[in-house]
């Protein structure tokens, strides 16, 4: 992922309210869901949604598509993987990590001595 993509992802993601809409269609998996359900599920007003929604489809973190007369909302989770790629790239050291940071946080234990060896 370029720095270009990296930074518009991450600025989209800065604000609280489009960090609650992805974090909503995250959950929902590749079903997605209708704009509606993200306002009730949000409690967010649709005109603020479709700003939102907007916002994060420039970033190219969510995609739309038409079901008969209501728009789904995805996640894009190949952007949201590679984003996490970007920021793990080279995590500890490069040792290889867990998600739970198990590895990173042994390493930020160790004392010089280990690090040397």
């Amino acid at each position: 992922m370029e720095t270009k993509s990296v930074l518009l992802a991450l600025a989209a993601l800065s604000a609280h309210a489009r960090l609650s809409v992805f974090r909503t269609l995250v959950q929902a998996g590749p079903a997605g869901l209708a704009a509606g359900r993200i306002a009730e599920l949000t409690g967010m007003v649709p005109s603020s949604l479709s700003f939102h929604l907007k916002e994060l489809a420039h970033a190219g973190l969510v995609e739309s598509r038409q079901d008969g007369r209501f728009v789904i909302y995805t996640a894009r989770f190949d952007t949201m993987n590679a984003l996490i790629g970007f920021l793990t790239d080279n995590c500890c050291g490069g040792n290889p990590c867990s998600p739970s940071g198990a590895a990173c946080a042994k390493a930020s234990t160790a004392q010089p001595e280990d690090i040397a060896s």
